[in-house]
Order: structure tokens, then sequence, then C-alpha cells
């Protein structure tokens, strides 16, 4: 029996994907500061960071080496989705902007297709730290929900 979503179980990735598909510019945020184009823009860069694409620089904050694994425990536990109004590290807010929201979902959705053979064993995570496979599934799974929910999709 699965316990936990995760993106790298082919269905739950598939559900993700599906539902990135139903966004428009029309969709507006139930909470957060983030609009449609920030969102996408949030994610590409996020999951690009977790997938190893670019020149990412992993490190851990120094707050996170105190409280980082605990956090990390406390969010994966169980099935409940994130809190609304999480905070976000600096580096993965962006400007009030626009932009083509379709160009943004296939681009979100060509990254999420990538964790199907995802390796990337030099990934620290900027507040959890270092993660094993299974609590990165989890995560990118929780964190992709969360932004699909904050959006109604």
């Amino acid at each position: 029996m699965k316990t936990h979503e995760t993106i790298f179980n082919s269905s739950d990735r598939s559900q993700l994907i599906t539902r990135i598909g139903n966004l428009t510019g029309l969709h507006t945020p139930a909470w957060g500061k983030m609009n449609i184009h920030q969102m996408l823009k949030h994610n590409i860069y996020w999951n690009q960071w977790i997938l190893g694409k670019g020149s990412h620089i992993y490190r851990q904050a120094f707050m996170g080496k105190i409280f980082g694994k605990i956090a990390l425990k406390k969010m994966i536990r169980d099935k409940a989705p994130f809190d609304i109004n999480i905070p976000t590290s600096a580096q993965f807010k962006f400007p009030v902007t626009d932009g083509d929201v379709e160009a943004g979902k296939t681009d979100f959705i060509l990254l999420l297709s990538e964790y199907g053979h995802f390796h990337n064993p030099n990934f620290v995570h900027d507040f959890f730290g270092k993660m094993t496979e299974e609590q990165i599934g989890i995560l990118v799974y929780k964190h992709t929900d969360h932004h699909l929910r904050q959006f109604n999709v």
C-alpha cells in the first residue's frame, strides 16, 4: 500500500501534469502574493534547482542546520497538504510579471516529466539539507500540489 504521493510515481506525476494543463491566465490565487506568471516561474526555477539543471549552488542555511530536519519531518510525515502562506526563500521569489502562461505550463510539465529518471546526488535543500530520494519525491509532489491548490486546480 502506498503511503505518500510522490513525484517518482508515474500516476502521481501524471495527475499533477493534468492539473497543470488545466491552468489558464484567468486563474487567480486563493491565497498568497504570487500571480499565475510568478507561480509558474517559481515552480520552473524550483524544479530546475531540485533536478540540478543550471548553475545552482547547494548550501544549507544556518537556521536550516538547526531546525531543517525537524521541519522536513513535520512537512512530509503524512498526506496533509502544506499550510497556506508558508514562507518562500528569497532565491525563489520573482517580481510581479506578465508572461506566456502556455509556455510556462509547457516548461513546468517538461521538468516534472524528468523526475521519471531523477538523478541529482549533489542536491542539498537550502533549509532541509541533504535529503533522501524518498524525501525529495514527497516534497516535490507536495510543493507542486500546494501551488496548484493555490490556484484552485
